[in-house]
């Protein structure tokens, strides 16, 4: 089995992510202007906003989908900036979407298989004649896949078609998906969509479950403002592309800046 504790335990120290002066502009448009923040080891860091703020545009900026107009991103002490999202993937910066990705048709359990693309890769010839060691890294894969199944909670349904799923138990198992990649940071775009309060606080509890184990440190973008204040050690809020604050939660919700960027200016004298 696959002892990721310790390969976690192996990694040298740091682990930070650091986001420098990043900007995106399409055409006239400037969708992050100057954004700076760092994700450090063993902590949850809550990206959050208003819709259009360019919490989205901000990932896609870190991960490689977008090439940044300027600005840095550096990861483990060394400058990422601009590389491919299956290069960063191999780093260890793994994202979820916020369109799921779910097979529907197979069960819990092979979609996760299916997840460990990167450590699965071998020639084809090697799927007709295996040799003794692919028998041992299909074995390694199938022990990480249970455990994964296992950490968030999704053992009972293990063996049911996705398709079977609740929409709690969905956004869980596309979670899992993302961590059949082996992050290192795991960043989720809008996880709780969809979600009950009751599912939400227990979606929270998986995520603090993960640091330490599976990954170091999560970078989250969700709407879901309780689920986001429970389980975050910072947050950092975006609005119309720039950072307007950050701070542990406690902070952010007193920051009048903040409040009116979600209530609205008038929102003091209203209450």
């Amino acid at each position: 089995m696959i002892n990721m504790n310790t390969q976690a335990q192996n990694r040298k120290p740091g682990g930070v992510l650091q986001i420098n002066g990043l900007c995106k502009s399409f055409g006239g448009i400037h969708a992050v202007k100057d954004i700076s923040f760092n994700v450090n080891r063993g902590e949850i860091v809550g990206l959050i906003g208003p819709n259009g703020a360019g919490k989205t545009t901000c990932f896609n900026l870190i991960t490689g989908f977008y090439a940044p107009t300027s600005g840095t991103v550096h990861f483990d002490e060394q400058e990422v900036t601009g590389e491919k999202p299956y290069s960063m993937a191999r780093r260890g910066i793994v994202r979820s979407f916020q369109k799921t990705n779910i097979l529907k048709n197979l069960s819990v359990f092979e979609n996760v298989l299916t997840g460990h693309y990167i450590e699965a890769r071998q020639p084809i010839w090697k799927t007709f004649f295996p040799t003794a060691k692919v028998r041992q890294t299909e074995a390694a894969i199938r022990d990480s896949a249970a455990r994964i199944v296992n950490t968030i909670g999704l053992s009972r349904q293990m063996n049911l078609p996705a398709a079977q799923l609740s929409c709690g138990e969905l956004r869980l198992l596309e979670v899992a998906l993302a961590l059949a990649a082996k992050p290192r940071i795991l960043m989720l775009d809008e996880p709780a969509a969809g979600l009950n309060s009751h599912e939400a606080r227990e979606f929270g509890t998986v995520l603090r479950k993960l640091l330490g184990g599976l990954v170091e440190s999560i970078l989250i973008v969700e709407h879901n403002m309780g689920l986001v204040m429970n389980v975050s050690d910072r947050i950092v809020v975006m609005h119309f592309g720039q950072k307007l604050a950050e701070g542990t939660p406690e902070q952010v919700q007193k920051n009048e800046k903040v409040v009116e960027a979600y209530l609205g200016a008038n929102a003091k004298e209203q209450s």
